[in-house]
């Protein structure tokens, strides 16, 4: 009982309003009540167990996430929950399915892409579940390069139908979720080929199984792509392969909202901007660096609670030996990232309103934000997805030689985050393309034209490339507004410094892949400053309940100096800072560790994670970790005999009884 002890001690040091905080982190009250209700309707439902799922055979586990898919259908009826509840009832569940691709990929691809007619035809079918659907892009040969894929679909006027096929292996369709052994239909993305012309990239509903047997159609070839990194983990989603011969769909089956292709052949642009299209980008980038701040604020739950109940060494005349999150080293590398998940948080909640605004301009044929919108979601989708899969893993380490059994529930976590990095854009792909539109918004500037959005800043060029920082002591670095000079005036040189370094070279092409390096570090900068931004403004605003606005402002303070300290290099060489000022901040960040220590178990808590949800015996809000470690030990199949099978065969005869003869080695 000591751990359980402990933890109600952490909490009672605690300096705010655990419960205003929780509000503060859902978004409003109404989305905590949501969330708090889901997630419990989930951790009281024994269907969805996942104590032993690490453990199970790939056979055994796919059955029991088919189980858990088809239980949760049934109790969205049964309870008549809205579209938020089903969703957040789907999140609590924790257990990657076709059904995550169904609603996630396939519905809004035909929500953005097919025409009214379509949609007609289409969603209820799609809303109701009586088809499912997934969403093939990615192929063997083919996935950041879309304009490089290979699959085509050969419009025959003769029949009226487009003719989708496989020319080459590497033209298979690989990795999509949902395929391999559950979806009936997928958009599929092929060249579109009429009267011998080919149109590039296009989008087609086509069925791929039987509504009646579930066997693939004629001239479909498709299964599983086979076991993926971790126990458990991704390991319950059936990604594909899906190779076409010559399969036949009628012509109306190609998603027509931007163009189509008449009965004679001609390939005809719809008058919708094609524009729209990243619309749909946005919101889906909004959504996973959303789910980074979850996935982060899990992984630092377990960490920080396991951190406050582990002792090792200190112990003076008998006394307890010291809690490990009073280590300094300990919270150098966990207090970062807390804040980072608060981050990460407030980021994502601003990315709505981005897409809301996004939105509203493409209906208006607006399209003037749109570029700097696109830049904006690629870099944060890349900056929190990774930092959240290198976050995980640092937790891991955090929780010592315990953080590697599977019941700490941190391998499990690694393991079905890590794609995140490589899903919709891979990580320095979606850098290069931010890199790119700094160097355009930098050349811009000649011309007088302003920077909008999130580059907006670099109007102020000629200030930031000549400022000062006027820090002086330590406290200065907890004024906004210097810490936000300083992020701006190092985003500002490091960009004119790529555009200058590509000026020099023979093409700007050349330039730009020589200096592609320097270019991502680059973006990085423009991408830490825009999070370190958003967190400020959040801080900025009236927030309700006691010593919380306090432990916001600690947090935020936290998360830029640990970035200014991580890159001093960075704010040193472009003559943003002295080194002394360096020093300073660091000085300020040792600080802050102290005052955070105190609050840290309750701001974890304010996340209202259930203990189901975070599948750990670390991490119980108990803090009744050793019992939970001994007793989850006993249940892993191996301790099912006393003695294991294979003894007599393998240790008793060939070893233990073995006949000795002399070697003659």
């Amino acid at each position: 009982m000591e751990g359980m002890d402990q933890l109600v001690e952490e909490r009672g040091r605690a300096e705010f309003d655990v419960e205003a905080m929780k509000v503060v982190w859902a978004g409003s009250k109404h989305a905590l009540d949501v969330s708090d209700r889901m997630s419990r309707i989930v951790a009281s439902d024994p269907v969805f167990a996942k104590d032993n799922r690490t453990m199970l055979d790939r056979k055994v586990l796919f059955k029991t996430t088919l189980k858990k898919a088809a239980h949760a259908w049934k109790r969205i009826n049964e309870l008549r929950l809205t579209e938020e509840e089903a969703g957040q009832l789907r999140f609590f569940i924790d257990e990657p399915s076709y059904v995550d691709l169904h609603w996630g990929m396939f519905v809004p691809a035909i929500r953005g892409q097919a025409s009214e007619e379509q949609q007609k035809k289409w969603l209820p079918l799609a809303y109701k579940m009586q088809i499912i659907g997934c969403y093939a892009q990615t192929e063997l040969g083919h996935g950041s390069n879309v304009q490089g894929l290979e699959t085509t679909a050969t419009f025959d006027k003769d029949s009226d139908e487009f003719v989708i096929h496989s020319p080459t292996l590497t033209s298979c369709k690989w990795w999509p979720g949902g395929l391999g052994k559950v979806s009936t239909h997928a958009v599929i993305y092929a060249r579109l080929i009429t009267e011998g012309k080919d149109y590039g990239v296009h989008g087609f509903i086509v069925q791929l199984r039987s509504l009646e047997d579930h066997l693939p159609l004629p001239g479909i070839t498709v299964g599983d792509i086979g076991m993926k990194f971790g126990n458990g983990a991704y390991n319950t989603m059936d990604n594909g392969v899906l190779r076409f011969d010559h399969v036949r769909i009628p012509r109306d089956q190609m998603l027509m909202r931007l163009s189509q292709v008449t009965k004679e052949g001609k390939y005809v642009p719809s008058d919708v901007p094609r524009q729209l299209v990243y619309g749909t980008m946005v919101y889906v980038r909004q959504t996973i660096v959303s789910d980074a701040s979850k996935a982060l604020s899990r992984a630092v739950t377990i960490a920080t609670r396991y951190s406050a109940v582990r002792r090792q060494f200190g112990s003076q005349d008998g006394g307890p030996e010291s809690q490990v999150l009073d280590y300094k080293t300990q919270q150098n590398r966990l207090f970062p990232l807390i804040a980072s998940a608060y981050a990460f948080r407030f980021v994502g909640e601003w990315l709505k309103s981005l897409y809301t605004d996004v939105t509203q301009r493409l209906a208006a044929n607006d399209f003037s934000t749109l570029p700097e919108a696109h830049a904006c979601t690629a870099g944060l989708k890349s900056l929190t997805t990774s930092v959240t899969a290198d976050g995980i893993e640092e937790c891991r380490k955090l929780c010592g030689g315990h953080g590697y059994l599977c019941s700490s529930g941190l391998p499990e976590l690694f393991a079905v985050y890590i794609p995140a990095c490589t899903y919709e854009g891979d990580n320095i792909v979606l850098l290069l393309q931010v890199a790119r539109f700094l160097m355009k918004t930098v050349a811009q500037l000649a011309t007088g034209k302003k920077p909008v959005g999130t580059t907006a800043y670099m109007g102020n060029i000629e200030y930031l490339m000549q400022s000062k920082c006027d820090v002086q002591t330590a406290e200065d670095w907890l004024n906004p507004k210097v810490i936000r000079e300083a992020f701006e005036a190092r985003s500002v040189r490091m960009a004119v410094n790529c555009a200058q370094n590509i000026s020099k070279a023979p093409t700007q092409e050349e330039g730009f892949h020589e200096l592609s390096a320097d270019l991502i570090e680059a973006a990085v900068a423009h991408c830490q400053l825009i999070v370190v931004t958003k967190f400020i403004e959040k801080v900025e605003q009236e927030i309700e309940g006691k010593g919380v606005k306090n432990q916001l402002e600690i947090l935020c303070n936290i998360y830029a100096l640990n970035l200014l300290h991580k890159h001093l290099g960075e704010f040193l060489t472009t003559g943003c800072l002295t080194p002394k000022q360096g020093a300073l901040a660091s000085a300020q960040l040792r600080f802050l560790y102290s005052q955070l220590r105190p609050n840290a178990v309750s701001l974890v808590d304010a996340f209202n994670y259930t203990d189901h949800y975070l599948g750990s015996v670390l991490g119980r809000y108990d803090g009744n970790v050793y019992p939970a470690l001994y007793d989850q030990a006993w249940k892993d199949p191996l301790n099912d005999t006393v003695v294991m099978d294979g003894y007599e065969e393998y240790i008793q005869g060939p070893l233990l009884k073995q006949k000795l003869r002399l070697s003659r080695l």
